[in-house]
């Protein structure tokens, strides 16, 4: 996709990335911190307890009858009964093992499954456990005896989990905040690159007026803009140069080519002539012919590229057109055994009759050269455009060659045995209708041969 390709996708996408990960990071480390907060808290809360378990249920100093383990003690001494009710009224629930694990005191609200945990090799030492949704502190004094205060932490586990809640909003808020202004940040560095991209595609078919915007600050775009510029005007200088020197090359050659055709003439209309001299003469007429012909086409293209061929802008049928340019090579066609086939549609467009005749006439030159015995000429109205196509069976061209058919004086390597053509006319064909805003494309097959040329307008 051309997304996966676009620099700014690509900026983009790393900096939701990085963004992301910093705002994930972030909220991670911020729940976590209160998360151990509230933990540590509610521990400071239990530890509290365990020391006034330790003030409100002392040690048994008297011998006692036997109980069994884990039958429920006698009421702790009066003197700690309230604070082991205001202990138990909390929410907390408490029990105390004497040394010999006997269970010497227990809250009413103290969960059945609770039993004994295990003794530590060394006194005086506690930890701290979570059973579900139950914080438990057991501390192990000096003597042996066990405490273990506990209380239910889902208010804790529901305000935590509701802060995640506010982190995750707070961090979709904050990602897509940070999005739009990577967008517009990243829109913003990318505009000189869409500029420049622009203009040079504007140069490249052909408007070589074109240049870059001059940047406002001294950075490395600007500094780019100012060296394509400056390459570009020396493009235009040089394609200038050469357009010129193709006009006037041509207009220098006209005059002694002109000379030596009429000379040519001349000599041939002279009736004391031997067959070689003749022979002489008519050579000499072909190739005078052959570089007027040449000329006029450098001279058309020369204009064309100077812009000094207007082109008429009036209502057209490409198939009264086509049809017309049939009528001309016909004859042609039938001398040597060449098959027209036509499948003319309706084709309206705007533009130049004779222009456009021009170029139909060459295309349907440029098949009789190649073609084996027969042509198809098709001419229709499709999404908007009027398309002409004239496709024959011939020996095809090779990819290498398609790209550049539309080049001065180039041919295919199939195409220069024994053609009398100049290179030219596929270019100036190319010229007259990009001044009319249309496209001519070629495709081919190889080996199973033919070429088609599809012209749009």
């Amino acid at each position: 996709m051309i997304f996966t390709r676009s620099i700014r996708w690509r900026i983009q996408a790393w900096h939701a990335l990085l963004l992301t990960a910093v705002i994930a990071g972030f909220g991670i480390t911020a729940h976590r911190l209160a998360s151990s907060d509230r933990l540590r808290a509610v521990d400071q809360e239990l530890q509290s307890h365990v020391s006034q378990l330790g003030i409100a249920v002392p040690p048994v100093t008297s011998r006692e009858p036997p109980r069994r383990p884990g039958s429920r003690p006698p009421p702790p001494p009066p003197r700690g009964s309230g604070l082991l009710d205001q202990i138990e009224a909390s929410g907390v629930h408490y029990a105390v093992w004497q040394a010999d694990g006997v269970l010497q005191a227990a809250s009413k609200n103290l969960p059945a499954t609770t039993t004994l945990p295990p003794r530590p090799e060394q006194a005086d030492i506690s930890f701290i456990r979570t059973i579900g949704e139950v914080r438990e502190v057991i501390y192990f004094n000096n003597s042996g005896r066990c405490f273990l205060v506990g209380r239910p932490i889902q208010k804790e586990t529901a305000e935590l989990r509701q802060l995640a809640w506010y982190l995750a909003a707070a961090g979709a808020g904050v990602l897509t905040l940070g999005l739009l202004g990577g967008w517009w940040m990243a829109s913003r560095a990318i505009a000189p690159i869409t500029t420049i991209s622009d203009t040079a595609e504007k140069i490249a078919t052909g408007d070589l007026s074109q240049r870059i915007p001059s940047a406002t600050s001294d950075d490395e775009l600007g500094k780019l803009a100012s060296v394509l510029n400056s390459t570009f005007s020396r493009l235009d200088a040089a394609f200038t140069q050469q357009a010129r020197f193709t006009a006037d090359a041509a207009h220098e050659l006209r005059t002694p080519v002109a000379a030596v055709l009429m000379h040519a003439q001349n000599g041939l209309a002279t009736e004391a002539l031997t067959d070689e001299q003749r022979e002489s003469f008519e050579a000499c007429q072909r190739a005078a012919q052959r570089m007027k012909r040449l000329i006029d086409s450098l001279l058309e293209l020369a204009r064309l590229d100077a812009g000094q061929e207007p082109m008429k802008c009036e209502p057209l049928d490409l198939a009264d057109v086509a049809s017309d340019c049939i009528d001309l090579v016909e004859g042609l066609a039938d001398g040597r055994n060449i098959t027209l086939e036509t499948r003319l549609e309706t084709a309206p467009c705007s533009g130049d009759v004779g222009r456009i005749g021009q170029v139909v006439t060459n295309l349907l030159s440029n098949a009789l050269e190649h073609t084996r015995d027969r042509i198809v000429i098709t001419t229709r109205g499709e999404n908007g455009q009027a398309l002409l196509s004239v496709a024959d069976n011939g020996p095809g061209i090779a990819d290498e060659h398609l790209p550049h058919l539309f080049e001065r004086f180039y041919r295919a390597e199939s195409s220069r045995q024994g053609s009398q053509h100049n290179g030219l006319g596929l270019a100036i064909s190319k010229a007259i209708i990009d001044a009319h805003g249309g496209t001519i494309e070629v495709c081919s097959s190889i080996p199973e041969g033919g070429a088609s040329f599809v012209l749009r307008l």
